[in-house]
């Protein structure tokens, strides 16, 4: 069985999507980001970067065996169920590259593009063309890798899984599928996986209010540390 530690973020939503594409058993384990959850000690020993997704596999040789960062975790879940990443050299990196494209780029550019265009209490014009003009670049790249193959990686493979939950919010990014064919004819196709729609009834991305602010942005190391105090780290 593998625990995962979970709230319905992009990021988050990638993991059940693997599980559900390789049919390894899972329980979700829900951590309230919104209400400080991440902080608690005994998530933070799983996840010292005090974010989800996080997972503990408690059937991994050994004894249980946590991991944090969902690209890691993606490709600890393709290895452990033989699915969907390459065991040759080359189709293994040709998809572990777009893999590490979507923990590299896509996702913390569409986080930013987020924040600065939807959530932040101030939107600074140059925050928000920054970030959009950003995203919109980066979908071009969408655009052309997918205009000649019908998956990043010819084959459906986690590196789908990886960039898929992140084009889900496409308009809070400023960007419209109609623009990039390619990518919205792949978006589709993705989304009517048997898989991807299991997954997404577990649960979708979760507006913050007011409260949850305090806990999402504008963390700093003390902040951090007396977070984990309040949740009862010594």
């Amino acid at each position: 069985m593998i625990d995962v530690h979970f709230f319905p973020s992009p990021n988050g939503l990638k993991v059940p999507m693997m599980l559900e594409e390789c049919g390894l058993a899972y329980r979700i384990v829900e951590v309230n980001i919104l209400r400080g959850a991440q902080f608690e000690p005994g998530f933070m020993a799983i996840s010292p970067n005090n974010r989800i997704p996080a997972i503990v596999d408690q059937a991994a040789p050994g004894g249980p065996l946590s991991i944090f960062e969902s690209g890691a975790i993606l490709q600890y879940l393709a290895e452990k169920s033989g699915r969907l990443l390459p065991t040759d050299v080359r189709g293994r990196y040709e998809v572990l590259q777009w893999v590490y494209w979507q923990v590299a780029a896509l996702g913390p550019m569409a986080g930013q593009a987020h924040h600065f265009r939807m959530f932040a209490p101030e939107k600074p014009p140059y925050a928000v063309r920054r970030f959009t003009d950003e995203m919109n670049r980066l979908y071009g790249v969408l655009q052309r890798r997918l205009e000649s193959r019908e998956y990043l990686a010819d084959q459906y493979s986690i590196a789908d899984i990886a960039c898929w939950p992140w084009i889900v919010h496409h308009e809070w990014q400023g960007q419209s599928l109609d623009d990039f064919p390619a990518v919205k004819r792949w978006f589709e196709t993705v989304r009517d996986r048997p898989a991807t729609r299991r997954a997404y009834e577990i649960g979708h991305v979760q507006m913050a209010d007011s409260e949850a602010y305090r806990y999402l942005y504008g963390q700093t190391a003390k902040f951090v540390d007396e977070q984990r105090r309040e949740h009862g780290a010594p």
